[in-house]
């Protein structure tokens, strides 16, 4: 399944899914074995933290979070991956690819309500204001991504000036604005429930 790590790669000819998409090796395109059970709720939960780039100790302690909030788990772990910086970053359309959004941030080029942030995984809430720091907006990097995605659309719990290269959040993401992700999030529920 095309997850779209790549950037901008993902949407050319060049994308590894469109050259091969079979597994490795002599049997590859022969074998295509019969996944069930745990094989389909570990094939969900590792597709969700290669999507978001999280290591399983990130991962995990963000669904003991979720799991200890009101509400259904699934869509709280949803929501918090959505609402993470790297990942704001990201839907704001100031990097081609989640790695790169992550390395802005790293980096120091972006600001949560006039304070420079510099850590990933940190959770934005409803009323935050993004931006790109002052120093950094004329940054090449940050200028070719937001070239680079204008025709896509923004989510609407964010609300993007691109022009000036801020955006707010309007609330917390629901699971009827995460359409674009193909995660079935009841199956991590339930292989972490085990």
């Amino acid at each position: 399944m095309k997850l779209f790590l790549k950037g901008e790669r993902c949407h050319t000819e060049k994308c590894a899914i469109e050259k091969r998409n079979f597994p490795p090796g002599q049997h590859g395109k022969d074998r295509k074995p019969k996944i069930v059970g745990y094989g389909l709720q570990l094939r969900e939960k590792q597709k969700a933290r290669r999507y978001y780039q999280l290591l399983e100790g990130q991962f995990r302690n963000l669904f003991e979070k979720a799991s200890g909030m009101k509400g259904i788990t699934g869509v709280n772990m949803l929501s918090m991956l959505e609402r993470r910086l790297d990942n704001v970053v990201y839907r704001m359309g100031f990097g081609t690819s989640r790695a790169q959004s992550r390395q802005l941030v790293r980096h120091g080029h972006m600001n949560v309500n006039g304070r420079r942030v510099d850590i990933p995984s940190f959770q934005v809430k409803a009323n935050d204001v993004i931006e790109v720091r002052e120093n950094s907006k004329q940054h090449p990097t940050i200028l070719h991504a937001r070239d680079a995605t204008a025709h896509a659309p923004s989510p609407n719990w964010l609300e993007v000036d691109r022009e000036n290269l801020r955006a707010k959040v309007l609330g917390s993401p629901k699971r009827e604005d995460l359409v674009q992700i193909q995660l079935n999030e009841q199956l991590i529920v339930e292989l972490y429930s085990k």
